[in-house]
């Protein structure tokens, strides 16, 4: 990578740095990526994943749109009882399977809720 592709991927990958909360991102991921420059970011996002920095590697794989990274996100925070963070990335994911899970927990507290 030359210096220009490295400031190119820095900043595509700091425009999706998200903060606490439940937040807007984009479904699709950047169009401008070659397919070598995808795989690249997503080793490195693997490897910021797997050294235990999520939130860095969340940046990458929604930059990339790479959904069994975005799932893995989804993962970690639906163990650590984060079940809305866990949502957010798996409907990148487009991972139904795992949202329909969420959406369960959902429906049965707003029914517990209804009935009060």
């Amino acid at each position: 990578m030359n210096g220009n592709s490295e400031k190119s991927f820095v900043n595509a990958v700091d425009s999706h740095r998200f903060s606490e909360g439940f937040i807007k991102v984009t479904d699709s991921p950047l169009g401008a990526l070659s397919s070598e420059q995808k795989v690249a970011l997503n080793r490195k996002g693997n490897e910021l994943f797997n050294g235990g920095k999520v939130q860095e590697a969340s940046r990458i794989f929604i930059t990339t749109g790479y959904s069994d990274g975005l799932t893995r996100v989804g993962d970690f925070f639906s163990k650590n009882n984060q079940s809305l963070k866990a949502l957010k990335f798996y409907i990148l994911a487009k991972n139904k399977k795992k949202c329909e899970v969420i959406y369960e927990k959902i429906a049965k507290v707003i029914s517990i809720l209804e009935k009060e």
